[in-house]
């Protein structure tokens, strides 16, 4: 079997006495889109910069290209496109100056002059200086830098930030042609519909912690149900009193219930009522980030 791309095992940082991440282990495979998620603070920007070498872990290792990520992060870093959270661009420099120094800086990787193309697409004015640019245009420029050099993996943190949605919509073929071109991409954002959109599997991080690391299908399909249910006649409240089964709501005949654990039980019971029809919903990526987020979790690890 092929080397991931990304490893770590047993990641932690901690800054002080304050927690970053706590033994993170995962596992990122050449040639998928890997979704990394959490909120603000849960450590998602801490795990790449270990991966970047910006900070250094207090225990536990990383690798990129099966190689340690402090021991060899000037090699690793020759094949890595990394878009950060919060841009620092040079402001009086123009955008095509800036591009041809990143060029100069990656000159054996890529095709030369693709910056241009992807300037185009995204309908940057290149002539222009860094700081007469909006949030928008500077998030621009921190995309073509990202993507012009070709790189085998992509570290992007939140890379459709201050877009407006049809620049969002490019940026996320951008992401797709990576992955058709067999390179990898690691996608951290909190638009939980993008990464729905465009990634294969997905880490949840909560307080520093790995909690969850699954494809995005079995995720949607497996971790959640919604199911509506229409009677005959309308069963009492408590019918479907189990764990892991929330009754959402009821009309005149029918009910919705939210189905975590014991769906056996709920079809079981439901088939000794007089049920005339069942439908299932969808449920987003987003209700999904929110169980391991919400109050139901009573603030502990998922």
């Amino acid at each position: 079997m092929a080397e991931p791309v990304i490893k770590t095992q047993r990641l932690s940082v901690y800054y002080g006495k304050h927690r970053g991440i706590v033994d993170v282990n995962l596992t990122v495979e050449k040639g998928e889109v890997f979704g990394f998620l959490g909120p603000n603070g849960a450590g998602k920007t801490t795990t790449q910069r270990v991966l970047l070498d910006v900070i250094r872990p207090t225990k536990g290792k990383a690798s990129i290209f099966g190689l340690d990520c402090q021991e060899q992060g000037v090699t690793q870093r020759e094949r890595i496109g990394y878009l950060p959270g919060e841009l620092a661009l040079y402001a009086n420099m123009k955008a095509n100056r800036f591009f041809e120094m990143v060029e100069y800086l990656r000159f054996k990787n890529g095709k030369a002059g693709y910056w241009r193309e992807l300037a185009e697409r995204l309908d940057l004015d290149t002539t222009r200086k860094i700081r007469e640019f909006s949030r928008g245009n500077k998030q621009k420029v921190g995309v073509v830098a990202a993507f012009m050099n070709q790189p085998e993996l992509l570290i992007l943190d939140e890379p459709t930030g201050g877009l407006d949605p049809l620049v969002q919509q490019t940026v996320l073929e951008m992401v797709r042609e990576t992955q058709a071109d067999g390179r990898t991409v690691f996608f951290s954002s909190h638009i939980l519909s993008e990464v729905q959109a465009v990634c294969d599997r997905v880490g949840i991080i909560r307080e520093g912690r790995l909690v969850a690391t699954e494809r995005v299908q079995d995720m949607v399909t497996q971790q959640i149900k919604r199911i509506s249910l229409t009677f005959a006649e309308l069963p009492p409240a408590g019918t479907f009193a189990l764990e892991g089964v929330s009754e959402l709501e009821r009309s005149e005949n029918s009910i919705l219930l939210e189905v975590k654990e014991n769906l056996a039980q709920v079809l079981a019971i439901a088939g000794k009522l007089d049920v005339l029809d069942i439908e299932t919903h969808k449920v987003s990526l987003e209700e999904i980030f929110l169980a391991y987020y919400g109050k139901d979790n009573g603030g502990n690890d998922a």
